[in-house]
């Protein structure tokens, strides 16, 4: 038997109290609340740590010319522990600095990492990354680039990157997605996006 969805309104939550528990190149802060329960009463005082790191843009660079994606390749830490290797094959992201938009964050975010330009960037949706344990929403974009421009080593010194950029073909794209090799949501995501919506996507882009 399927539970009743719940309507959200102001009254269906309390924040009892916010406090800082951790400070460093992230934050972590712990929230007591309660909540209205699928029964109409209202739940005990719960405890949670939250981890506070703002909200995040990623782009999926394609070349509808070449049939080519640009993605970039990174050591992530975080990897070490379940994957064969740490160094991910990702999409272009990058996390929304305060007097920012989105979309200026993908601007910014594909001459950095990746030292290309984009042209028809394309909303394609956004998502909550883990929302039992972060705040974080991560919007993700589309657009279409010169794929023959991106290669080298790229990334800012001072926020230690390392960051190596790939032309990958469409069809090679998707093998990876389908065998796990490309395993980290945003890129999952973003791909998926592409291949269930890429016709509708290049009569948007006026590409025949």
């Amino acid at each position: 038997m399927s539970k009743k969805i719940l309507s959200f309104t102001s009254n269906d939550v309390e924040i009892k109290s916010v406090k800082s528990v951790y400070r460093g190149f992230f934050t972590m802060q712990e929230y007591l609340f309660t909540h209205k329960c699928f029964d109409g009463t209202q739940s005990g005082t719960v405890k949670r740590e939250l981890f506070e790191r703002g909200h995040a843009v990623g782009v999926l660079p394609y070349d509808p010319i070449l049939n080519e994606f640009v993605l970039i390749e990174q050591f992530r830490i975080g990897a070490l522990a379940t994957s064969s290797t740490p160094w991910l094959i990702e999409i272009i992201a990058g996390m929304i600095d305060e007097g920012e938009t989105d979309v200026d964050v993908c601007h910014r975010e594909s001459m950095e990492e990746a030292g290309i330009e984009l042209e028809n960037l394309t909303k394609a949706m956004s998502y909550l990354s883990s929302p039992g344990g972060t705040t974080e929403r991560i919007h993700i974009f589309i657009a279409k680039t010169d794929a023959e421009k991106a290669h080298g080593i790229h990334g800012l010194e001072s926020e230690s990157e390392d960051i190596k950029v790939h032309r990958v073909a469409e069809q090679t794209a998707l093998e990876w997605l389908e065998n796990g090799h490309i395993d980290n949501a945003a890129a999952v995501i973003a791909l998926q996006w592409f291949f269930m919506n890429k016709s509708t996507l290049m009569e948007q882009w006026k590409i025949s």
